[in-house]
């Protein structure tokens, strides 16, 4: 990774490093060790490195969701059981979709198969599955293979009512970090402005969720607040994510100060806007100069 990464600045001719956006794997902390080792010695890092390591917002995310889907590993793998059994040969999949113009479900998309590891497919699946019940039900009355086989699987028999009761109403809670994870994982446009208002929001709806009467859910969101906590309930691992977004004209530092006391104790928050303000002052300096003036206050407020 470090010889990758070293190339490709050499090949961009870049030659002021602030951050390196990587996953928050534990292999890639010993290469960003590396790496900052080797930049140091060219005098191309900007704060000494401090703020080099960013963990990926979308990884994060997955993470996050991940945690929270952990209590329902049982009903998911029955899911995803069914939905890969009739996707594995064109007969059963044929067979499949003469149920569902059976059911006269009002969806005509298809049933996709998840990747494991990837939340936001595992969303996916579910979504696309439980608009598919009624057909997979009938699959079952007509179908003996598919409970002969999927009682074989991990997951030990054919979904039952209780998965299918327990997976609908977790859906709009996972749409929104779908949808969340869709616009800070884009590739044709600027993401780094949308990290803070997407952090903060989501935060806002796993709090909500906490409170929630609907013990499912409530269970999932306190797995997801312990997370959430863990990587962004701390002031100190927000500050470039917060710079990122007062570089965007639409917000500067004013409405970034009023989006941290909507969002944090009024202690943390005095904390957070002085580190704030004097980080984007340092790095004022560090980019421009100490000789070449600073921009007013009025100008970056």
């Amino acid at each position: 990774m470090t010889n990758t990464i070293d190339a490709c600045l050499t090949d961009w001719r870049l030659n002021r490093v602030l951050t390196v956006t990587l996953d928050n794997a534990s292999s890639n902390d010993l290469g960003i060790k590396q790496l900052k080792k080797r930049i140091m010695s060219c005098n191309n890092l900007v704060f000494n490195g401090e703020y080099m390591h960013m963990r990926c917002c979308a990884h994060i995310l997955n993470i996050i969701v991940s945690e929270g889907l952990s209590d329902l590993d049982m009903s998911i793998l029955r899911l995803r059981a069914t939905v890969k059994y009739v996707r594995s040969s064109p007969r059963r999949f044929a067979k499949f979709k003469a149920f569902v113009e059976r059911s006269n479900s009002e969806y005509k998309g298809l049933v996709c198969l998840d990747v494991e590891t990837r939340w936001n497919s595992i969303y996916l699946m579910l979504d696309s599955a439980l608009k598919h019940r009624k057909a997979f039900e009938v699959l079952e009355i007509h179908d003996p293979k598919y409970s002969e086989e999927l009682l074989k699987g991990k997951g030990k028999g054919v979904p039952t009512s209780f998965d299918w009761a327990k997976a609908q109403p977790i859906m709009p809670f996972l749409k929104m970090f779908y949808d969340a994870t869709l616009r800070i994982s884009g590739s044709s446009y600027v993401a780094s402005n949308m990290y803070m208002l997407e952090v903060f929001g989501i935060g806002e709806k796993i709090l909500k969720m906490c409170n929630s009467k609907d013990m499912c859910l409530k269970v999932m969101a306190d797995r997801m607040k312990t997370k959430y906590d863990k990587y962004w309930g701390k002031f100190e691992n927000l500050n470039m994510l917060l710079i990122s977004s007062i570089l965007d004209p639409r917000n500067k530092l004013k409405f970034v100060n009023w989006l941290i006391t909507q969002n944090f104790n009024s202690f943390d928050a005095t904390k957070l806007k002085d580190l704030l303000k004097t980080c984007l002052d340092e790095l004022i300096i560090e980019y421009n100069g100490v000789g070449e003036g600073f921009q007013s206050e009025s100008q970056i407020s």
